[in-house]
Formats: structure tokens, C-alpha cells, sequence
């Protein structure tokens, strides 16, 4: 089988090299050609373990290739999927102009039967909508479906969520669609993946109520973090305990600084700005994108609040990307952080093993760090922002010595407390009684 994938973003590079992996021969496209060329080359533009070398494995047997043409994909492709950025409007909602755009260049170069999959995030109601694109824009009548197969792919672990998912979500209305979906999946049902066949509505809106849920879980432990702060009980005994209980399960209660990335702010969003436009109120959610930003603004009062005047004040950052394992900055903790340090006239040093080149985008006039090490020399603060494993094991009694103060922020709780406390360090945590 033949597929095209229209947009090399993480999620398209993902989907189409892997693909590639599971024997299927794919064209991926993109407008900016100077990524393409990259690619061509099997240099892959953003940091995700294991991609690069899958991508040119892949070119080297021919399964894989790139282009800027999207008549290359279509001509020769049965499925089709459109992989492009859905960002957020000033009000919330999803902008789905590039998903438009693609979805006219498909029709024009349309020369037979299509299946054409939504792999974007993209609101309820965004099939329905590409039906009547596509149809209008049709210069021969070709008969096409549309499907949702929402993706669930994690930064830093998008291979190994790719080849071996919870679950596939195939949305469509045509037996002929699903079967082809079905077989473009099989290498799956091998290791009995779980797959939901459902209506189109139903899968656009499972990506959101997912994404959702889960920023849900994060926000509720960060506010079970702050009061066990005023209790003197342990937020990691908690939360596991928590997690023992199979109803809720352990994952994402770790309490930190906050979400961040490319898709829990910007669905949780886009599900409340849709939810309204169905005169529905999603209060849960609301609750907690707030809370998700009073907790970025609660761990600056907790530096600001034991350093007092920041002014020429040196502060150490270790970690840059919303999360290990990326070179991914959008919506992380590190932003509002570093800025809100910057306004109160810090000097910061920061260190970041693949997201520094993308952070000096927002913030040109720090100092970027060769190491954690360098980073902490002259600091009068350690602040751990994105719990990368070298961090997880730093040289403390070098740190000391190489520090100007002794104050410790471990807003990933990565250490314990009392064995930095007793290397003579000013310890603060998140959740714990220090």
C-alpha cells in the first residue's frame, strides 16, 4: 500500500516513519523546503529518540520519501493523511485553516478513490466540514471518504506509543474506509491492540476528552501538592496510594510546576471554547487550566518568597523543555518561570540537554550553560524545572562548591530531601514537609 502524510511535524514525521517501519511505502510532504531537503538527507529537524535513525533506515530501503509537491502524495497514494498544525485562535479555538488548505490541494489532485484521514487534532464537526471542502473543490468526480484516527503520541516516547498503542481510534462512516484502515494497521493486531471503530464525531472528540482528562489529574495533584505543603503529610505517598486504587490509576498524578507542550494547553482550550459554542459550561476543565497557571505563578512566589530581592541574583535553571526526552518549549513551565525571574532583575544561567537553540528564540539575552555544572557556577539558586535523567544523579557536593548560595528548588521532587539537606543545601520541594 501507498500513503501519503501531508506536513513533517512531529506528528507527521512520526506517523510516516513508522508507517514506513510496518512495510507500507510512504511520501511525506511539506511546504518548507528547506526541512525537506534536511530530510531528504535523513536529518530530523526536532529532537525524539530513535526517529532519525528510523527515517533513514526507511530512505535506505526505499519505503520512505520526502517532497514538496502534494500531487506526489496524492497521485499515488490510497490514504491520505493530513498531519498539519492546528494552533490556537486568540478566543481558544482550534485554527484549522491549514487542515482547509490541504484538504483543497488533496481534491484538486485527486485522480481516483481517496481515504483521507484527519491525524491532526481537530475539533467535532471538522469531517463533516472537509467533506463539503473537498467535494466543492473536486475537478473530476471521485469518490472519497473521510476518517478521524486521532493520534495519542507522547513526546519523547512516540515510537514506542506508535508501535505498540493503547488503543486505535478509527472514526468513519464507510465499511470500505474502515477495512482499509484495518489493514493499514495490521502489523497491531498481531500484539491484539485494542481498536474502537466509531463514527467520526465521536473519534474527534475522544483526542480532546483524553487530553483533557489527563491535564485534569495533573492539576488535581498539584492541588493535593500545595495543601499537603500546609499539612505536613507527603504528596508522593499520596498519590501512590492514590494510584493503587484501579479506578484512578497511577499515572499523572506527579506533582511539578505545572503541564505544558503542544497539546494539553491547547486542547484543553479548544474543548471549552467548543463545549461553549454548544451552550455547554466544562467547569472540570476550567478548573483546571486555572490552576495549571496558578501553579507556575505559586513556584515564582516560592523563590521569590526565600531569595527576597532577586535583583543581580544568579539563578541556575536545569531544564528548559516541557518534559524529558525533547527539544519541545511550547507552553512550558520554563517560560513563565524564566520571565517572571527576568522582571524581577535575575541573572539567569540556563542548561538544557536539547531545548537550549529553541529557548533562545524567546530568550536571546540569558546565559546558556555547557553543562549542569556550568550552569551553577556562581548561582546563588538550583531551580530543576524538567526532570531529565542527568539530572537525577548531579554531583552535589560539586554543585556546592561551585554555587555562591545554597538555595534549592527541586520543582520535580527528583531528590530526597533529606540528603540534600544534609549536604548543607536550603531545600524546597513540591507536595513534601522539608
Amino acid at each position: 500500500m501507498h500513503i501519503g502524510v501531508i506536513g513533517t511535524g512531529y506528528v507527521g514525521l512520526v506517523t510516516g516513519a513508522c508507517f514506513a517501519e510496518f512495510g507500507v511505502y510512504v511520501t511525506c510532504v511539506d511546504k518548507d523546503q528547506s526541512k525537506i531537503e534536511s530530510l531528504k538527507k535523513g536529518i530530523v529537524p526536532f529532537f525524539e529518540p530513535g526517529l532519525e535513525s528510523l527515517v533513514n533506515k526507511n530512505l535506505k530501503n526505499g519505503r520512505l520519501r520526502f517532497s514538496t509537491d502534494i500531487a506526489d502524495a496524492v497521485k499515488d497514494s490510497l490514504v491520505i493523511f493530513i498531519a498539519v498544525g492546528t494552533p490556537p485562535r486568540g478566543d481558544g479555538s482550534a485554527d484549522l485553516s491549514y487542515v482547509e488548505e490541504v484538504a483543497r490541494q488533496i481534491a484538486k489532485n485527486m485522480n481516483g478513490y481517496k481515504v483521507i484521514v484527519t491525524k491532526s487534532t481537530v475539533p467535532v464537526g471538522t469531517g463533516e466540514r472537509l467533506k463539503k471542502i473537498i467535494s466543492e473543490a473536486l475537478n473530476e468526480n471521485h469518490r472519497f471518504d473521510i476518517v478521524s484516527n486521532p493520534e495519542f503520541l507522547r513526546e519523547g516516547s512516540a515510537i514506542e506509543d506508535f508501535m505498540r498503542p493503547n488503543r486505535v481510534v478509527i472514526g468513519a462512516e464507510s465499511p470500505e474506509a474502515i477495512a482499509i484502515m484495518r489493514d493499514l494497521y495490521r502489523p497491531l493486531y498481531l500484539i491484539e491492540t485494542p481498536f474502537v471503530i466509531t463514527n467520526i464525531e465521536t473519534a474527534e472528540l475522544i483526542k480532546y476528552a483524553s487530553n483533557s482528562f489527563l491535564a485534569v489529574k495533573i492539576s488535581f495533584i498539584n492541588e493535593i501538592a500545595n495543601l499537603c505543603e500546609k499539612v505536613g503529610a507527603d504528596v508522593h505517598v499520596v498519590a501512590k496510594a492514590m494510584g493503587l486504587d484501579q479506578r484512578i490509576g497511577p499515572k499523572f498524578l506527579h506533582p511539578g510546576p505545572g503541564y505544558g507542550g503542544s497539546c494539553f494547553p491547547k486542547d484543553t482550550l479548544a474543548l471549552i471554547r467548543l463545549a461553549e459554542e454548544h451552550g455547554e459550561d466544562l467547569n472540570i476543565v476550567k478548573a483546571a487550566v486555572k490552576v495549571n497557571q496558578l501553579q507556575r505563578e505559586r513556584m515564582v512566589r516560592k523563590i521569590v518568597s526565600s531569595l527576597g530581592d532577586l535583583k543581580d541574583k544568579v539563578i541556575a535553571i536545569l531544564g528548559l523543555s516541557f518534559k524529558p526526552n525533547t527539544n519541545d518549549t511550547r507552553e512550558s513551565p520554563s517560560i513563565h518561570i524564566i520571565n517572571e525571574l527576568k522582571k524581577s532583575g535575575a541573572v539567569i544561567r540556563a542548561y538544557d540537554p536539547a531545548a537550549m537553540n529553541d529557548m533562545k528564540v524567546l530568550f536571546p539575552d540569558i546565559i546558556y550553560a555547557e553543562d549542569p555544572y556550568d550552569a551553577c557556577s556562581g548561582a546563588d539558586a538550583l531551580v530543576i524545572i524538567t526532570e531529565w535523567n542527568e539530572f537525577r544523579n548531579l554531583e552535589l557536593e560539586r554543585i556546592k562548591s561551585l554555587m555562591k548560595d545554597r538555595y534549592f528548588f527541586d520543582l520535580r521532587n527528583i531528590y530526597e530531601p533529606s540528603k540534600v539537606k544534609d549536604l548543607g543545601f536550603i531545600y524546597q520541594s513540591v507536595g513534601r514537609k522539608v
